[in-house]
């Protein structure tokens, strides 16, 4: 079995830095990995800076299968505990989702101010600093305790005492374990969170009916974190949408109205970016999010051209929209950044994906080719109309100017004459006017 590990040397901390934690993370590497591993640590990586943590040394280990005990080989979490002492970390972060079983024996080999988390906890904890909304934060709240349920190990003790207190009412409960008064209170809190998302979730529901009712084209944005979905959805609308450098800098869905060159508005819908190994509390936890994407008529599946990783991050992306029943929809893939393309390996890729989209967000290449592909997914399925409004029907032409293609306007003695092209939710309103 042969392994590797390199160690990142640092200088003496600013005083910046000092408030960050020192982390470690470690990868193992085995047979049939889609993802290659060294990639996958830098993005952990990413994920640890985005966390507040700097990472002070990575190391890996190959082998067939990981340890039912302690995942890595029990020598390796020795050799763990040793680089983390000598780097002075406060964190060691597996790249993997840990079992409680294994947490827990890895946790016994580390020094006792040193935290053991897996993938899973250092997104959440991600998702947690990043939720803005009351809704994204208890989804955020959702997925914490589903994932911490099955690791409670006495945990949340002092919440306990405090409740039950002392004197009398206070042997409530005697005879349970510590760890059977945890879980329950842990399993009251998920209930809890669940009764107020689904009341959350009417909510948006009835906005996003609202919102199908008019009729209005909509377009959701989905990709991998860090595509440029947000900067993508700036440069389209002018809208302010948070956008940042950094792995989930948005996670509360953001829908913009957006106006076509013939007049015609839709929607474009921001969404919550996805990444490999997504937990699927998460994508559970945030499906009132994503059905932002599953209730659209077009997706752009916005990519980073300058992504060495760009393939296995299409496929991550395909995976959860899989998982929620959108692959169906009508997509049409973008891929951004690229300005930071040369030439020949832009040919290349539009030689690949005759049928994407190539721009930049940043500057605006190729932003009118995209604005042309979504306006003609917007009028595949409309019919061509004649039709004479009575001037009392002045609402009528408007609608027509808003949601419909307008070919040619003429005023007449008996009203406004109209050639257009109208979508199936608007056909009915124009029928009694069209010119037989």
């Amino acid at each position: 079995m042969t392994e590797y590990q390199s160690v990142i040397q640092r200088g003496p901390a600013t005083q910046a830095e000092e408030s960050r934690e020192r982390a470690v993370i470690v990868g193992v590497d085995r047979p049939g990995l889609e993802w290659p591993l060294e990639s996958s640590l830098v993005e952990l990586e990413r994920l640890a800076d985005t966390a507040g943590a700097d990472v002070v040394a990575s190391t890996m280990q190959r082998l067939d299968a990981p340890n039912p005990r302690t995942f890595v080989g029990s020598g390796k979490a020795e050799e763990i505990a040793e680089l983390a002492r000598s780097s002075e970390a406060d964190l060691v972060i597996f790249d993997d989702e840990l079992t409680p079983s294994q947490q827990a024996n890895l946790e016994k080999v580390m020094d006792k101010s040193v935290k053991v988390i897996d993938r899973t906890a250092l997104i959440l904890d991600i998702f947690a600093l990043h939720a803005t909304s009351k809704e994204g934060r208890l989804q955020v709240r959702l997925a914490q305790n589903q994932y911490l349920y099955p690791r409670l190990r006495g945990m949340w003790a002092h919440l306990a005492s405090n409740r039950m207190g002392g004197g009398v009412g206070s042997r409530f409960g005697e005879g349970e374990s510590q760890l059977e008064v945890d879980r329950r209170m842990v399993r009251k809190r998920i209930t809890s969170i669940r009764r107020e998302l689904a009341r959350l979730a009417d909510v948006r529901s009835l906005q996003r009916e609202s919102r199908y009712g008019s009729g209005m084209f909509k377009v959701a944005l989905a990709g991998y974190t860090n595509a440029g979905k947000s900067s993508l959805i700036n440069r389209l609308t002018g809208a302010d949408v948070l956008s940042y450098d950094k792995l989930f800098a948005t996670l509360d869905s953001t829908t913009r109205k957006f106006e076509l060159p013939e007049g015609r508005e839709v929607t474009v819908t921001d969404t919550v970016g996805f990444i490999q190994k997504l937990p699927t509390t998460l994508v559970e936890a945030f499906k009132s999010t994503l059905d932002e994407i599953t209730g659209a008529d077009l997706v752009l599946h916005v990519v980073d051209a300058s992504s060495q990783e760009f393939e296995g991050q299409i496929d991550a992306v395909c995976e959860v929209l899989q998982q929620i029943g959108a692959q169906t929809i009508a997509t049409i893939e973008v891929f951004n950044k690229c300005d930071l393309l040369d030439e020949e390996t832009l040919a290349g890729l539009r030689k690949r994906f005759p049928g994407a989209q190539f721009v930049s967000a940043r500057t605006g290449y190729g932003i009118d080719a995209l604005v042309d592909a979504i306006a003609a997914a917007a009028s595949s399925a409309d019919a061509k109309m004649d039709v004479v409004v009575p001037y009392q029907r002045g609402d009528l032409v408007s609608v027509a100017h808003e949601r419909c293609h307008i070919i040619s306007e003429e005023h007449q003695a008996d009203g406004t004459h109209l050639q257009m092209l109208v979508g199936p939710a608007y056909a009915s309103m124009f029928e009694p006017y069209a010119v037989s």
